[in-house]
């Protein structure tokens, strides 16, 4: 069943087009378009590594919940010092961590005191030990000393009550940490979102099988897997279908009843074999087909019965493009994460940088730091959307807006990290 007359033709997959529709506008109109997170659970602390938090957490307790030493060393009252910040002190006995001196400090008196310890009653100064000398129980300062030094204060880190992190937040490496300094055993994240992905086309073969004239590897499924994965959801590999109405139907049809979200790449585009456009509006609702942007400008996006729906372009640049402006902001509105923008750096480029206004486009790049430390990115030689390796041997994303004429050797442009996005 070939119906591809249906959808609005158009130029091919790089070439400019002024109907196509800008990508900031895309993505609102495809984050508008996408549901809210599904409700959250409750997991274990470790279990919530990478996943987004369904709740604030407030501090139960001050972080840290005692004043204490941040040095070993001796506490003492500040008002022993002298006018210079030198004393001699008598030494009365030991605070350790997890074991306090629990006697009173007396006037001509210190403390020998280990880091984290919590601080004796009538102290609230710590003299490191380097900077004391000893005879017998006796202890000199040799350097001077201010009142108040060296001491942690409760609470200093976190107060009680605090919002530590609000609802939305993925959770760190960090994040564990504290979380775990703050007691919590559990915290409530939001379900993974599920994504089933797949690729399009007759001439591709998986990895493994021999290649014939014409064919080629699947390399658009491996790099969606990564790129799926790091985004921290559940991907659900549907594997390669060829260009078959029918076929490609039934397998959206699959993924729509399994996914949260349906991911192709391939078949968006307007050749006669390309049928994503026309099983999307027979299935469902045709959202956005053409986006001003270089590479990744034929995207279908639009909702079926249960999911989302992105057709991708099916040359591999164009793909991680796609994925990196368009469904990653899907993805954590899913996910429930409060999306953030990818930082974006400034970098003197080495070279000239063609480009035509109307369209956002996205050059690959290589990033690094000269012998003064100025940033500098060298511009990748080949461009082309089908150039994968382009992609690999750079690190960044040299990005030019709409309005952008390019630039010249040694003028500043702006870069995304790779980092930041995959």
């Amino acid at each position: 069943m070939n119906e591809s007359s249906k959808k609005p033709m158009g130029p091919g997959c790089d070439v400019f087009d002024p109907g196509s529709l800008p990508l900031e506008a895309a993505v609102a109109e495809i984050l508008a378009a996408v549901p809210a997170p599904a409700q959250g659970k409750t997991v274990k602390l470790r279990k919530a590594f990478g996943r987004v938090l369904a709740e604030d957490i407030q501090a139960p307790a001050n972080v840290p919940n005692h004043t204490n030493s941040a040095m070993d060393g001796y506490a003492l009252n500040g008002n022993e010092l002298n006018t210079d910040g030198l004393s001699s002190l008598r030494v009365i006995g030991t605070a350790y961590a997890g074991k306090p001196f629990h006697a009173e400090v007396n006037a001509g008196e210190t403390v020998k005191i280990m880091t984290g310890a919590v601080m004796p009653n009538n102290t609230d100064t710590v003299v490191m030990q380097e900077y004391v000398s000893l005879e017998g129980d006796t202890m000199r300062i040799t350097k001077a000393a201010k009142t108040g030094q060296n001491v942690r204060q409760a609470g200093e880190d976190i107060q009680e009550g605090t919002t530590v992190f609000q609802t939305g937040r993925r959770i760190t490496a960090a994040d564990l940490g504290l979380l775990a300094s703050l007691g919590f055993s559990k915290v409530k994240v939001f379900k993974k979102p599920r994504v089933a992905f797949f690729s399009n086309g007759d001439e591709i073969r998986q990895v493994g099988e021999s290649l014939k004239i014409g064919e080629l590897y699947d390399s658009n499924r491996h790099t969606l897997y990564a790129m799926l994965k790091n985004a921290g959801v559940k991907g659900i590999d549907l594997g390669v279908v060829g260009d078959d109405y029918e076929t490609i139907k039934k397998v959206i049809l699959k993924g729509d009843e399994i996914a949260d979200m349906v991911v192709t790449s391939a078949g968006a585009s307007v050749g006669e074999a390309d049928y994503i456009y026309d099983i999307l509006s027979e299935l469902g609702k045709v959202n956005l087909w053409k986006i001003a942007i270089k590479p990744g400008r034929p995207l279908v996006f639009g909702g079926l019965k249960n999911s989302v729906f992105f057709g991708l372009p099916g040359n591999p640049v164009s793909v991680m493009t796609s994925f990196a402006n368009c469904v990653k902001p899907a993805i954590e509105k899913l996910s429930g994460e409060v999306s953030t923008h990818p930082i974006q750096l400034k970098a003197k480029t080495t070279s000239d940088i063609r480009k035509r206004p109307g369209r956002s486009e996205f050059q690959r790049g290589r990033a690094y730091n000269d012998e003064s430390g100025e940033l500098i990115v060298d511009v990748r030689k080949y461009q082309g959307s089908g150039v994968l390796s382009s992609m690999a041997a750079g690190n960044c994303f040299v990005s030019l807006s709409i309005e952008s004429t390019g630039a010249k050797v040694g003028e500043q442009v702006d870069i995304v990290l790779f980092s930041e996005l995959f």
